[in-house]
């Protein structure tokens, strides 16, 4: 394989796993130089997407494009990613209510300083490792951490409801770690709850 195959080859299994979208730190370490990097930018094989962000101008386009493109956006200077898919944006990546935010829902580090494009939304937590997951290429909270979270904002008790029960319906919660998580939580975010029946 020659090294513009190879490199190709590489490149496009970075983009398959991130829908499409690649950093030019990722197309680096594949084997495009810069400058090659710019020829394929031009030649219009690339579409810029952000600052040090391209996508393959054919791939197919994928339901949470936005939010992969928003991870790759928020990585630090290590390139490591800090953004993670919350609150109402991940009740609806887990298909958990109707709600259709306006904006999307970022959770990112309390030290985190970029600010966010139009229509983002972040909030600041530092998250454990437990608390996200990967879904089709993007970081999202997980069903039980996305309950919490939209229990202390401002969602609708009809929509929390519908949410919580269908997770558990879903077995995406397990009821015995919601219980241990609520007795751990604010009081104002455990009474939101109080629609559960006793376990």
């Amino acid at each position: 394989m020659t090294d513009a195959l190879k490199a190709r080859s590489e490149l496009y299994a970075i983009a398959e796993g991130q829908a499409g979208y690649f950093t030019a730190a990722q197309a680096l370490e594949a084997g495009y130089s810069y400058p090659s990097q710019a020829y394929h930018y031009k030649a219009g094989h690339w579409l810029r997407a952000g600052w040090g962000v391209y996508r393959l101008a054919h791939f197919p386009n994928h339901p949470r494009e936005a939010l992969v493109r928003l991870r790759l956006w928020s990585r630090d200077r290590s390139g490591a990613s800090q953004a993670v898919a919350s609150h109402e944006t991940a009740l609806e990546a887990y298909d958990l209510s109707d709600v259709l935010p306006a904006d999307i829902h970022l959770t990112v580090p309390t030290s985190f300083r970029k600010a966010p494009p139009a229509g983002v939304v972040l909030h600041r937590a530092d998250l454990a490792p437990s608390d996200v997951r990967e879904r089709d290429g993007a970081a999202v909270t997980t069903p039980l951490r996305t309950l919490l979270d939209v229990a202390a904002s401002p969602l609708s008790p009809e929509h929390l409801e519908v949410a919580t029960l269908e997770a558990l319906s879903r077995g995406l919660v397990r009821r015995r770690a919601l219980d241990e998580a609520l007795r751990a939580a604010p009081a104002p975010v455990a009474e939101r709850f109080a629609f559960l029946e006793p376990a």
